[in-house]
């Protein structure tokens, strides 16, 4: 993992329950969300058309095109830093589920 000039993208907690944690993730182009792993299953639906590029803790990376409210799943225990490369601002709903 390395350090990075890059601006923080902004989240913003919707809700945080005993079910579920909805956060918006606002990105400013080329933010990044710090490296973090996720406790919990999770589904993220973009707001917008978008690129992201996904750091992984093993060292490799990828880029993702993301299609305004066309949602993904992942399980929990991924470690990852997601950067816009949009070109522009752009955010996506992230729902946490908890046991």
């Amino acid at each position: 993992m390395t350090f990075t000039c890059r601006p923080p993208a902004d989240p913003q907690v919707m809700i945080d329950n005993d079910k579920v944690k909805v956060t918006r993730w606002n990105f400013q182009d080329g933010a990044e969300t710090g490296w973090h792993t996720h406790g919990w299953d999770y589904v993220v639906v973009p707001l917008a058309d978008g690129k992201l590029i996904a750091e992984l803790a093993d060292g490799t990376s990828g880029e993702y095109e993301m299609k305004t409210h066309e949602p993904y799943f992942r399980k929990e225990g991924v470690n990852h830093n997601i950067i816009n490369i949009t070109g522009r601002d752009f955010a996506f709903i992230e729902i946490e589920i908890k046991p």
